[in-house]
């Protein structure tokens, strides 16, 4: 990693004004000065953490995490990047809160704000709903700031949504540019977003959308894969062609998981469903017709098993450039033999890339912490100087 100084010079040179007091929902939202920042100031600040300074801009304060469902790296990221900013964490339950007794999303976003800094949200099961959901939560606390009913405007993170999800794939390429020591050296580079077989039919979109929203702006060759009926949000698509006409990139649609994976410097093998059947789920589930949801379920598992050989096998990484391609994953994976009988990858695979698929979950708390630093700090390249020179200890050993 380069020197911290000299990281904080680069940040400095970067346009990050329109960060401050912002939300982070969409990647594609943001300019290239801004995700250089955020690269840039997650890498300050795990410089700083790995050489014992302090990186606080909180004395106190507060963070409300809110997960509609389930999480494990999210969850303790999202905690652990507040923390080491300064701020607790308090998990906003919704079955031990007034909102099924009709509060609504208006009342319930002010009422946990009034000494809330950040308001991290995972909202991704629901087409049409999750990214909708975060816009009426930011709107109602930035209208509680106007009106005087809070005090400050609380920051809204996107820990996932039904069409991103910016901090996994934030974290990915952060991965991606230390292993190819620089983002100099990422045009060209072709990396593969594949479906892959996987037991279960529901799994969200906003990975696969995440990863060629974002891969696609760097001048990467980004290959779509996925078996027919398995299609992706078109306006995502839409987006990642723009960016890689406008990066000097490529992006291609396939249907063949060996070709996406032919020549690959990075692969991504990952399960979703398809669009159609989740905007169906989500109408199923609006109507409340459990009969209809089952069904769905049925069907969806039997498409799913037409598919077993979209799995990332030794055969499948030996067809990648020099036959040792980056493999990542946002982890969990569903791996054959181990938590499932057919799965999204082989054993073999996923155990010789385990420690760089750990580390590649590791950025993730770093990229939490760099996007609530930016929405929090006027001026970043004079506070990360303060705080070098202060050089308080995070630990005292």
């Amino acid at each position: 990693m380069k020197d911290i100084k000299t990281i904080i010079n680069e940040i400095s040179k970067l346009n990050l004004a329109n960060m401050y007091n912002d939300d982070f929902l969409l990647t594609w939202e943001k300019s290239d000065d801004e995700l250089s920042g955020v690269f840039a100031v997650a890498n300050a600040l795990r410089g700083m953490r790995e050489s014992n300074i302090s990186p606080k801009i909180f004395v106190s304060g507060l963070a409300v995490s809110l997960f509609r469902d389930n999480s494990t790296r999210t969850r303790f990221s999202f905690a652990s990047a507040c923390n080491m900013l300064g701020l607790t964490v308090q998990d906003l339950d919704e079955g031990k809160s007034q909102i099924a007794h009709g509060e609504t999303v208006r009342e319930t976003a002010n009422m946990v704000s009034f000494m809330a800094d950040v308001i991290g949200i995972r909202d991704d099961m629901y087409i049409g709903k999750g990214n909708a959901y975060m816009k009426e939560v930011s709107r109602s606390v930035l209208d509680g700031y106007n009106d005087g009913i809070l005090e400050q405007r609380p920051t809204l993170v996107n820990l996932q949504c039904d069409i991103d999800h910016p901090t996994q794939s934030m974290a990915d390429m952060a991965h991606i540019i230390d292993h190819f020591g620089g983002v100099e050296n990422l045009k060209g580079k072709k990396i593969a977003m594949s479906w892959a077989h996987s037991p279960s039919y529901g799994k969200p979109l906003s990975v696969p959308q995440g990863i060629v929203g974002l891969m696609t702006r760097f001048g990467m060759d980004v290959s779509l894969a996925h078996p027919q009926g398995y299609e992706i949000m078109s306006h995502v698509e839409d987006v990642a062609a723009k960016n890689a006409v406008e990066s000097g990139g490529s992006f291609i649609r396939t249907n063949s998981m060996k070709e996406a994976f032919e020549g690959a410097d990075i692969v991504y093998p990952k399960s979703w469903a398809p669009y159609a059947a989740m905007e169906e789920r989500t109408q199923l589930y609006g109507n409340g017709d459990t009969h209809g949801i089952h069904r769905l379920e049925k069907q969806m598992l039997k498409h799913n098993e037409q598919h077993t050989d979209w799995e990332c096998t030794e055969q499948m990484m030996a067809l990648t450039k020099d036959k040792s391609a980056l493999y990542m994953h946002c982890l969990p994976a569903d791996i054959t033999g181990v938590s499932c009988e057919m799965g999204e990858v082989s054993a073999s695979v996923f155990d010789r890339y385990r420690v760089p698929l750990y580390k590649e979950a590791g950025y993730k708390p770093y990229i939490i912490a760099a996007m609530i630093f930016l929405s929090k700090v006027r001026n970043p390249s004079q506070f990360l100087n303060e705080a070098l020179e202060k050089n308080t200890k995070r630990w005292i050993g």
